[in-house]
């Protein structure tokens, strides 16, 4: 039965094009014929046939139908009954005739509506509403409206309203459209702000805690936007399920290759119809839509105060990791308390720099991991393990690597990391111990390890202490 629409659906659009004005009818007829391939469906409308005759058109389309039909059953072997075809060839012609027929599961009706397309319509125009109306079955409509320009989803519409820094460095965001304006903020490469309105050449926008004028000549927006914005931002998928399987193959059957706790965030690599795939510590894999929203995120502008704020902690940091490097690791353990945990006795420095924490967090290494676990000797996850170093030094953080991304102050880059940040990753985070590497509870195969901090892509890097 399926051939059978596909032919019922080329005679509607050969009918409809032909109703339309001769002008409209040779531009729609060579547009639509080009993008019909894609949707599975053979179109031909010869030119010289000037009469127009719903009768000559679908006499045309049904022999080439024929033909077809002979091919696949000599290639296929089908030996479906000849009289129960024919009675349905029947119901579908009497239901072409009558101006109404089924593509696959929708109804499509009145065709003289567009038959009698004026030609103050354009031709555009036409052409969309044949599309809209004929082929209405889900996958037909996307392809045709893909390959006619109108596949732009709703996000990707919202795109359209987005201002992209696309610079060296950074575009200064100002108080007023001119150059003469006070800098309230910047606009780093590739990061985006919304766009509110245009005057001489500047954008006006809004980006995190900054609102301002960029001049337009170092930004994209509009139609130029969509396609910028996906390569700047990072598609997520939010878990919102309590605990996520990751499977090695998308497939409800396929083998786990790890877990995922509600509101975790991982970052999509791809997207199927009805999976993602994701990057978790194990590897690449694949989740089903059904237990994730999924959305893009993009970098912010920083306000000048911002800006003072983070350069004034970040030199903090660096004078309190001179002066850890100074102290002997020997004298870091002799002056700490003692805490014990599962009936072993680890030091526990008093100090609060980041080094302290990382010569604390190492004394884990080769312990266990243990999915949604916070013990530090009997087995933790990545948060939790996390979460439990901190604990010893007074500081709460939570039971959650995506929530470990919004904690502390944003460390611009792993060149200026310090030991003690938080390494966040797609659904996983670490400790930075410095030299390029973090301690972290990984896999149930590996435990509590130390490794290359940049083997993942880094998605933030948070200073706590």
């Amino acid at each position: 039965m399926k051939k059978n629409n596909l032919k019922v659906t080329a005679c509607a659009l050969a009918a409809v094009i032909g109703f339309t004005s001769a002008g409209i009818e040779a531009e729609a007829t060579g547009n639509v014929a080009s993008v019909l391939p894609s949707a599975g469906i053979e179109f031909f409308l010869q030119e010289e046939e000037k009469s127009n005759s719903l009768s000559s058109v679908k006499e045309e389309a049904d022999k080439e139908e024929a033909e077809m039909e002979a091919s696949m059953k000599e290639e296929s072997g089908d030996d479906e009954d000849p009289e129960k075809n024919d009675a349905e060839l029947e119901d579908e012609d009497e239901a072409f005739e009558a101006g109404s027929i089924s593509v696959g599961s929708a109804q499509v009706g009145a065709f003289s509506d567009l038959a009698s397309t004026s030609d103050g319509i354009s031709r555009k125009s036409t052409e969309k509403k044949i599309i809209d109306t004929v082929l209405v079955s889900e996958g037909y409509t996307r392809d045709l409206r893909e390959a006619a320009g109108e596949g732009l989803s709703e996000e990707e519409e919202s795109f359209k309203n987005l201002v992209i820094a696309k610079v060296n460095d950074y575009v200064n965001v100002r108080d007023i459209p001119s150059e003469e304006g006070e800098i309230v903020g910047k606009l780093y490469n590739k990061s985006v702000g919304s766009f509110i309105e245009e005057e001489d050449g500047w954008y006006k926008i809004s980006s995190g805690s900054v609102e301002g004028y960029v001049k337009g000549e170092f930004c994209v927006t509009g139609d130029d936007a969509v396609d910028y914005a996906k390569e700047v931002g990072t598609r997520i998928a939010t878990v919102t399920t309590t605990t996520l399987k990751v499977r090695e193959q998308p497939g409800l059957e396929e083998t786990v290759l790890g877990l995922v706790p509600i509101e975790d965030e991982l970052i999509v690599t791809e997207e199927l119809d009805g999976w993602v795939k994701v990057n978790i510590e194990e590897g690449d894999g694949y989740v089903s839509t059904d237990y994730v929203t999924l959305s893009t995120e993009f970098v912010k502008a920083e306000s000048i105060a911002e800006e003072k704020a983070r350069l004034a902690k970040e030199e903090e940091a660096r004078k309190a990791a001179r002066a850890a490097a100074k102290k002997k690791t020997a004298e870091n353990a002799a002056s700490g308390k003692k805490s014990e945990e599962g009936g072993k006795t680890y030091a526990n420095p008093t100090g609060s720099t980041g080094s302290d924490v990382v010569q604390f967090a190492k004394q884990f290494v080769g312990n266990p991991y243990v999915y949604g676990g916070t013990s530090l000797t009997n087995g933790a996850d990545c948060s939790g393990f996390v979460m439990s170093v901190y604990k010893n030094f007074g500081v709460s953080l939570p039971h959650s690597s995506a929530a470990d991304r919004s904690v502390g102050a944003a460390v611009n880059g792993l060149e200026n990391a310090q030991p003690g940040d938080l390494i966040c990753y797609s659904g996983h985070v670490g400790i930075y111990a410095g030299n390029g590497q973090i301690v972290h509870a990984s896999t149930s195969r590996t435990g509590i390890i130390v490794s290359n901090a940049n083997y993942r892509s880094i998605l933030s890097i948070r200073r706590i202490l």
